[in-house]
């Protein structure tokens, strides 16, 4: 983990560099067609398949991170945690919704378990930074793992006691760790977003790098 001098140093790079904060990004890549406002449409669950849902800061990053694991086929960005129905991207960054941006993933469990992808949501991203990821602020960038029965709550709850003991991080994980009620699409222009701007100072500067040095520790869970 970096030092709070080195954040304070990357955070004033960034800002030199003017990278937005995941809650301006649509100025860098406004969606060019009305096609891409639409809310995306979430896969049919295939036999044998399991789906799992977890928030933790930008899903640009989280939705490329678990899209490239082996054993999931989709991965799709989106609204979780809050009262309002199919709420906009606006809606969601301005607070009024109680959303987190979030992830849900289509997953095959004889490939991949759910502890595995409970182990994949803590690395990825910082647990113990409470609404904040990065020069992301707000509880729209929470973090939230949503369980579904209670044998998952119970490997949520032990991923973070082993995350608390192992000392991965300087601070005790914040994580929320609530039942799933909802899930609701964003948008279009959202979906694999990593993979279709590179070019967006964000994802150069923020989503890639910390995607790679997801790649670089775990490898052998990663597409070939």
């Amino acid at each position: 983990m970096l030092g709070m001098g080195m954040k304070t140093m990357f955070f004033l790079v960034l800002m030199m560099l003017s990278i937005v904060s995941c809650e301006a990004r649509p100025g860098a890549a406004a969606p060019a067609q009305q096609d891409e406002t639409r809310f995306a449409e979430l896969p049919k669950l295939r036999p044998g398949e399991a789906v799992a849902t977890f928030a933790s800061g930008c899903f640009w990053r989280a939705e490329h991170v678990f899209d490239n694991l082996r054993g999931v086929r989709a991965a799709i960005s989106g609204y979780a945690g809050g009262t309002t129905a199919n709420p906009t991207y606006e809606q969601v960054g301005h607070g009024s919704s109680g959303h987190a941006e979030a992830v849900q993933v289509y997953y095959d469990p004889k490939v991949i378990s759910y502890e595995t992808l409970a182990k994949v949501f803590f690395a990825q991203h910082d647990p113990t930074t409470l609404n904040r990821q990065d020069p992301d602020v707000g509880p729209e960038y929470r973090s939230v793992a949503f369980y579904r029965t209670p044998q998952e709550k119970a490997v949520l709850v032990a991923e973070i006691q082993r995350v608390n003991a192992s000392k991965r991080y300087a601070r005790p994980v914040v994580t929320q760790v609530v039942p799933f009620k909802a899930f609701y699409p964003a948008e279009q222009y959202h979906q694999e977003y990593l993979v279709r701007h590179p070019e967006n100072p964000y994802i150069q500067h923020v989503s890639l790098p910390h995607y790679q040095q997801f790649a670089r520790e775990f490898p052998q869970l990663l597409k070939k």
